[in-house]
This record gives C-alpha cells, structure tokens and sequence, in this order.
C-alpha cells in the first residue's frame, strides 16, 4: 500500500481526531489483530501530529508494562505499574495529561526531549487493561482534555475488536 501518510498538524483538534479516526478505520478494514493495530496507530498519530514518540505499553504481568509498537526513539523496555506516567496511569486505569514532565514525580525520561505527555489506558472488552498509549512531545503544554477524548475514542477499538471475536 503506497500512500502518504495524513498530515492533521493544521487542522482543529477535534477535526485532527476525527480523521486519525477515519483513516485507521479505513485501514484496518475487518481485521482484529491487537498489534497491527498498535502500530497502524502509532504511526497515523506519531506522523499525523508530528509527536516527539507515540507507542504502547502492553500488559505482560498483573503489575508490569512492556512495549509495544511504537514510533519514536527507543522506548523503555518494561514498567511497573506505578513507576512514571504510563505506570501510574495502568495503575489507576485512567487518562494522565501531564503539561510539564520535569514537575511529574518519579517521570521516566526515554527521551531527554520530553517535555509534555498524555496517556491512556485501552480495555479489553470485559474491561481489563490491555495497553497504555503513550504520546509525548518536545513543548510543554501539548495535551488537553480534547487530545485525551480524541485518544480514548481510538482506543476503544481494543474492546470492540475483542468483542467482534467472541
């Protein structure tokens, strides 16, 4: 499949979400694999928006993180849930805007160029925790409440997919 990746960097956000949305929708067609879809969303959000590193954390163990598919330098191989924003947000299973990640208690630093991040959790479809996404950017201030419901809309993909397989 050859064909230009969406830029939505000029667009509203709500707009910007809407055709991610679109885009992965129609790109993923019928299929339920939980990684491709990892990383076709990954890549749609990493290039659409122009984020510093966008990418999932798997959950491997009751209480432990791994990557997954991801865009960006190299990404921390585990976390525990409760160690920086992506294993407090599995923790607490819930959405974590972080405005300024040097004010984050116990951050993570992957990448030094960090300065803002969002994450959030993706369910199965009985409600467990599958998946974390996480998306960072190099400006401070990046993410809002409209980038965590734009986010958590894409995520839902996870329980309906399981859902669609039984």
């Amino acid at each position: 499949m050859a064909e230009t990746l969406l830029d939505v960097r000029h667009e509203p956000k709500a707009r910007a979400y809407e055709l991610v949305q679109a885009a992965f929708d129609q790109v993923m067609g019928d299929t339920d694999d939980a990684v491709t879809a990892m990383a076709t969303m990954s890549a749609l959000l990493h290039h659409g928006f122009g984020f510093l590193w966008t990418g999932f954390y798997r959950v491997v163990a009751p209480d432990l993180l791994r990557v997954g598919p991801y865009q960006g330098t190299l990404g921390c191989l585990d976390i525990r849930f409760g160690r920086g924003v992506c294993g407090t947000a599995a923790a607490e299973r819930r959405a974590m805007i972080v405005p300024d990640v040097n004010e984050f208690p116990g951050h993570i630093a992957c990448d030094a160029r960090s300065r803002s991040e969002i994450v959030v959790p993706a369910f199965g479809a009985g409600g467990e925790l599958v998946a974390v996404l996480d998306v960072d950017s190099e400006r401070a201030n990046t993410f809002d409440t409209e980038d965590q419901a734009g986010l958590e809309r894409l995520v839902t993909w996870f329980a309906h997919a399981q859902a669609r397989r039984g």
